[in-house]
Order: structure tokens, then sequence, then C-alpha cells
């Protein structure tokens, strides 16, 4: 019999993801992420939907002439671009605030009860 010998059998790394999985701060890491990831799909979802209903139902508004040959729905257009950086910057900073902390605590978690 070895001293070494812990009496039960050795963790799996699919038991060391489930102990993982079931911890509050990867429930709390989840609700965050949540919190983020679904008001701001729904939002951008909606302002994309606007922007395809504003070409095709609303023509004159949006050949409305601003400058030159530059209407409002070629600003539109644009600004769909410019929203989507807009969204990846807003969860760059919120990842740095709010997920990456948790995360990095239950990575660490994980590593220390397999050494």
């Amino acid at each position: 019999m070895s001293t070494t010998d812990t009496g039960g059998p050795p963790e799996t790394s699919e038991t060391v993801w489930e102990h993982a999985h079931e911890s509050t701060e990867f429930r709390e890491l989840r609700s965050r992420l949540r919190r983020f990831v679904f008001p701001m799909t729904a939002l951008f979802l909606v302002w994309y939907l606007l922007y395809v209903l504003l070409a095709d139902y609303a023509h004159g508004f949006m050949s409305t002439k601003v400058f030159g040959n530059i209407n409002i729905g070629l600003i539109f257009g644009l600004l769909q671009f410019v929203s989507t950086f807009v969204i990846t910057g807003l969860y760059v900073r919120y990842a740095n605030r709010k997920l990456d902390p948790v995360a990095e605590k239950i990575r660490e978690d994980i590593e220390k009860e397999q050494a």
C-alpha cells in the first residue's frame, strides 16, 4: 500500500469541469455575461431591423439628402458599422472589468485542484 494513496479515484478532467461548472463563481460569471450580451444583442437587432424597415418602407426619408450625394440611408448604413465597433469596445471594457477577474479566479481554482 502506498503512503500517497488518497483513498479515492483520481479526479478526471470531467469531474473537475463539473465541479467548476457547479460553483457559485461560474454561475456569477454566466449571469454577468448574460446581463451584457442579451440586452446588447436585442438593442443591436432592433437598430438593424429599424434600418432595414426604413430602407424598405421609407424611401422618401432614407433618400433625403443631407449634403452633396450623402443621404440619410447612407449615413444609417455607415452607422451600422460604427455601432458594431462601439458594441465591441463596450464588451471589451465590460469583460475586462466584470468577467475576466471572475474567470481568472475560476481558472486558478481549477489549476489548484489539479496540482
